[in-house]
């Protein structure tokens, strides 16, 4: 969990500064996305990924096959989903303490005191927590929805992210 959280703070410094002066209008999540984005409603605010700042990846090694969504904005904040198992097809995965197969965190990165605070899901004792539903897989594409709460890997206070969906190719 560590090493996604500091990937995803590289990653989301690294592209924001880069795209800085880019802006999305977000309209809160839904059913569906746009092509190359992720979306929906953190504790009730629009989030809308930047197309150059989102990206998919699938791998499978050693009989396992992972699947990682992220998306960033411009204002530092990210979205990470993962699914992992021997396969990654159609279907829903829950978000539980019961198995660690299944991730979403959101993180909000201070840009001026170059600090984070990442909301992670699942976490001790959460139980059920939320769940990723992976409406259409291709090689190429992958489609879908969730919903989770994360706890504040920091501190004890949670976030909602409703709402949600993604439609975004696999990096080449």
């Amino acid at each position: 969990m560590k090493t996604i959280k500091q990937l995803s703070i590289v990653l989301v410094l690294a592209l924001t500064s880069m795209l800085s002066s880019c802006s999305s209008d977000g309209d809160g999540g839904g059913s569906s996305a746009s092509l190359g984005t992720l979306k929906g409603k953190v504790a009730g605010t629009n989030f809308t990924s930047m197309t150059a700042a989102t990206f998919a990846t699938k791998v499978t090694a050693g009989g396992t096959t992972t699947v990682i969504v992220q998306g960033s904005d411009a204002t530092g904040k990210a979205i990470h989903l993962m699914v992992m198992g021997t396969t990654v097809a159609a279907g829903t995965y829950q978000i539980s303490d019961a198995s660690i197969s299944t991730e979403a965190s959101y993180t909000e990165i201070n840009l001026s005191t170059m600090s984070s605070t990442t909301w992670a899901a699942p976490y001790e004792s959460s139980g059920n927590v939320g769940s990723i539903t992976i409406s259409e897989i291709t090689d190429t594409n992958v489609k879908g929805t969730f919903t989770f709460t994360g706890k504040n890997q920091s501190g004890t206070d949670t976030k909602q992210v409703t709402n949600g969906a993604f439609n975004v190719n696999f990096s080449s």
